[in-house]
């Protein structure tokens, strides 16, 4: 979920995500845990391009199983910075990145975590994090999260090796600048896990310059050069085929769909990027005749979160008039009880950090999932949603972050 779920935030899912599709119906969910904060020791920062960096977090054996994730999902970062907007007002800021690696385990037991953090203009965390983070820094790190994740997945996190492999499987990804990370830990899990599996990658840049994991997509090309095909397109630079040069537009898309890549022939299709590019390939896509339990997306967020201060929510006082909507709300088995002003018009998750600041977050946009949550009494209004898909809706689960009371009384359970 890249800043992606987050600044640009999935990629920027990336906060993640997922920002996206939802496992599909028929397939093994993403397993559902607590979202918890450990802090991680930075390994190492590699610059990968004047404007992005990865930065591998190295996880202790003690606490390698609560950072077993399927590639494709993300990590929320959770780091206090002095915000210039502000006045300098130390505030605390998460963001939501990609992790951009296949999972693996050391001899000792311990793992490590890596994501891609790219500049985002006017980005409070990634301008911090380019221009300062270093080896040995220590942050908080969310656990993994996210259901941007193929249906042909592993059926135990680190075990590629239980992937379906008595048929043929292709993967086709449309990707945008930082959008590459997850696409990147799933192609890499896929292609090592099964010799009958081909990945097509489209992926979109302004200019050479501005491709991430460049040396690492080289090698995937080197390493499988009949099963993996990758297609840059550069929207700011001119290249031999006039197919790759320029913006990835619905003509454009639609002649790569017909002669490049057999669209017909394809099991499962990843996206991840801007929304209008995850947008215009997904009604490509569905005017084709695809499945859109084949399509997988996670888009980027607009702008930085605004709509939480920190980690406690917008100060928001209780209306002695009594013209409050009561909200209840379990968490880690315990409940909590919070009165919200209807004047407010606050989010309920909002109105829970009030009382219980640990209550699960990361992007605040309608896009990560990770204040997921039932209603189990009352009706609320849910203004976005890119997490969840129509069944999960359809059982009563919402966003919390995006959900406002529309009954006098409303309880939600986080814990379902």
């Amino acid at each position: 979920m890249t800043d992606q779920i987050s600044e640009t935030t999935a990629a920027d899912t990336a906060d993640p995500s997922q920002a996206g599709a939802a496992a599909a119906p028929g397939a093994e969910a993403a397993p559902r845990r607590r979202a918890s904060f450990h802090p991680l020791t930075v390994g190492e920062v590699r610059r990968l391009t004047n404007d992005a960096i990865e930065v591998t977090f190295a996880v202790p054996a003690e606490l390698a199983d609560e950072y077993d994730y399927i590639p494709g999902q993300y990590v929320a970062l959770r780091k206090e910075l002095a915000d210039p907007s502000q006045g300098g007002e130390v505030r605390e800021v998460r963001r939501s990145y990609s992790i951009c690696a296949a999972p693996q385990r050391f001899e000792d037991g311990s793992s490590e975590i890596r994501v891609a953090i790219k500049r985002d203009l006017g980005g409070l965390f990634s301008t911090w994090a380019n221009e300062s983070l270093a080896a040995g820094d220590t942050l908080d790190v969310m656990s993994p999260a996210g259901a941007f994740i193929s249906k042909h997945r592993m059926t135990d996190l680190n075990d590629p090796s239980s992937i379906d492999t008595d048929a043929e499987h292709t993967f086709v990804a449309v990707a945008a600048g930082s959008g590459i990370t997850p696409i990147l830990a799933i192609a890499k899990t896929v292609l090592a896990a099964d010799e009958n599996v081909r990945f097509d990658l489209v992926y979109a840049n302004r200019a050479a310059m501005d491709v991430m994991f460049v040396e690492e997509l080289a090698d995937l090309k080197d390493k499988y050069p009949s099963r993996f095909a990758l297609h840059h397109v550069l929207s700011r630079e001119q290249r031999i085929s006039p197919l790759l040069s320029g913006r990835v537009d619905s003509e454009k898309l639609t002649t790569l769909l017909s002669t490049v890549i057999h669209a017909d022939d394809v099991d499962e299709w990843f996206l991840c990027g801007p929304f209008e590019l995850v947008q215009l390939v997904r009604d490509t896509l569905a005017a084709r005749g695809v499945e859109a339990e084949k399509v997988r997306y996670e888009l980027f967020t607009t702008g930085t979160p605004t709509s939480l201060e920190g980690n406690i929510g917008r100060p928001v006082a209780e209306d002695a008039s009594g013209a409050n909507f009561e909200i209840e709300f379990r968490l880690d088995g315990l409940s909590g009880t919070v009165k919200s002003p209807v004047s407010a018009n606050e989010t309920v998750l909002n109105a829970a950090l009030r009382v219980r600041p640990d209550v699960p977050f990361a992007c605040a946009g309608g896009v990560c999932g990770t204040c997921r949550a039932k209603v189990v009494s009352g009706t609320v209004e849910m203004a976005e949603n890119y997490a969840l898909e129509a069944d999960e809706v359809e059982r009563g689960y919402v966003l919390t972050c995006q959900s406002r009371p529309t009954s006098e009384c409303v309880s939600v359970d986080f814990d379902a």
